[in-house]
This record gives C-alpha cells, sequence and structure tokens, in this order.
C-alpha cells in the first residue's frame, strides 16, 4: 500500500471506535483466555507501559511499520518479537510519553518526529504483570532506525500489505518460561512469528486498518 493511501486511512482510524477486548482476545492463547477471566487484576497492582505501532513511508514510497525482536534475557519477553515501548518512568508525563520516549530509545526515531493517530485499548498481560498501553503513529519520511545495542537483538520492518493479507495469521505451538507445548494463534510476519500481547494488540490494528478501507 502507498503511503499517501495509508494516511487517508489514519484520517479515518483516529474518528472510528475502537474494536477494543473482543478483537483483541481474537489472537490471544487459550491459557491467556482463562487466566484473564481468573484475575483480579487490581489487586496485583499492575505497573504500566506504553508502546507504539508506528508506521513510515519506504524509500519507494509503499508502508511499513517497525516490530523489534528482543533480546535474550532472564524474563517472561525474552526473544520475542515486540513493539518498541516499555515501562513508565518517574519523567514521563503522561502514557504517550513513555510510547515516545521508548520508541526513540529503541529504534532511534525521535519523539518530536512522531504523529500519534489514535490511542488503542489498553491490555493486561499477566506474566510481567502489565498495563500495557499502544498508540498508533506514523512519520512523514523514511527512518534511519539505530536499534539499542542493550535491548533489541533486530530490527523487523513489516510491509503494510504482509499484514493486511489473511496469509499472514497462523497458529504455532510454543515452550516458553510459563508455558508448554501450547498452539497460539499467531501472526507471520518477515519470517517471525508474533504472538501473545503483540498478536492481540496488532489484531486491533488490523481490524481499524479493514474497516476503514471499506469506509
Amino acid at each position: 500500500m502507498k503511503f499517501e493511501s495509508f494516511l487517508e486511512l489514519a484520517s479515518k482510524i483516529g474518528n472510528l471506535p475502537l474494536p477494543g477486548r473482543d478483537v483483541q482476545l481474537e489472537m490471544a492463547p487459550t491459557e491467556r483466555l482463562k487466566e484473564l477471566e481468573e484475575l483480579e487484576i487490581t489487586k496485583r497492582n499492575p505497573r504500566q507501559a506504553g508502546v507504539m505501532c508506528l508506521f513510515y513511508p519506504t524509500p519507494d514510497g509503499d508502508t511499513e511499520f517497525i516490530l523489534i525482536l528482543r533480546k535474550t534475557y532472564e524474563g517472561v519477553h525474552s526473544n520475542q518479537v515486540g513493539f518498541p515501548g516499555g515501562k513508565v518512568e518517574l519523567t514521563d508525563s503522561d502514557l504517550a510519553h513513555t510510547a515516545l520516549r521508548e520508541t526513540e530509545e529503541e529504534v532511534g526515531v525521535p519523539q518530536s518526529r512522531v504523529a500519534i493517530t489514535r490511542e488503542l485499548t489498553n491490555i493486561y498481560i499477566p506474566p510481567s504483570n502489565f498495563w500495557v498501553q499502544s498508540f498508533i503513529g506514523h512519520l512523514d519520511h523514511t527512518p534511519a532506525f539505530i536499534a539499542q545495542e542493550s535491548e533489541v537483538e533486530s530490527l523487523i520492518p513489516v510491509p503494510l500489505s504482509e499484514f493486511l493479507s489473511d496469509d499472514c495469521i497462523t497458529t504455532q505451538k510454543l515452550s516458553t518460561s510459563y508455558m508448554d507445548d501450547m498452539e497460539v494463534p499467531a501472526y507471520k510476519l518477515q519470517g517471525h512469528i508474533v504472538w501473545g500481547a503483540t498478536a492481540m494488540m496488532l489484531s486491533e490494528v488490523r481490524s481499524l486498518l479493514n474497516t476503514s478501507l471499506k469506509l
């Protein structure tokens, strides 16, 4: 999709009602659904985080968004694909500031260059005990990404045309530090399996884009 066409969609997305939890849960692992039903989230005193789904034009004028592969470390999100983003710091004025600051730190895009299209539905992540607020944003130029060496293993530019194709929707058997050999719904993007909370957030992004295409 050409970036001019994406910008037309973005202008419509800002006025659409959010698809919300129902659409997110279409990409939720079965165990996550059970866990969310049983949890009293407020009693767990979750931390807050902000992430950014950042769209931008390629040199050829097409549209991509950026995902990152996280480093391998001792933690529940080790070596997983996600959005640029992270936890709230005391200096952050709000969750949008968190998402912008973390995006600059992790992929090198200056905060001042990102236009936020809209805030999405927040999502609770039980394994890490975070409420995560996601945002759709875009740039008006092709960025020169710089991966944060301490946090990011690699950058994953995803063509919007690939993401909007039904061919990217799949299922995958996975084992992690908190689950064993479980089949999960996922997106296959640029050869990477994207699942869990990131897939759930992407499901809402995809729904908004598809709805705006019909308007």
